[in-house]
């Protein structure tokens, strides 16, 4: 019984450590999906989607993720990417 608590304790550990790396990276692909998508464009919505992805690449950089990928959702939801 100790064993089997060790192990899954174990992996706990794993996946926990392994995820919060793995949401980070979530940012980075979100802005370039709306930079893709806003190069394309050259309406008013395009050049605030760029504005918002500019400061969720700073919000990312200074570790703030939950408020990053907030932040690029919006502006994908403004460009309507979904």
């Amino acid at each position: 019984m100790k064993r089997l608590m060790f192990t899954l304790a174990g992996i706990g550990t794993v996946v926990a450590l392994t995820a919060g790396p793995a949401l980070a990276f979530q940012c980075p692909k979100l802005v370039g999906q709306i930079n893709s998508e806003a190069q394309r464009r050259f309406d008013s919505a395009s050049y605030d989607a760029k504005v918002k992805a500019a400061e969720a690449t700073k919000l990312h950089a200074e570790g703030k993720h939950a408020e990053s990928e907030k932040l690029a959702k919006e502006a994908m939801a403004s460009l309507g990417i979904k």
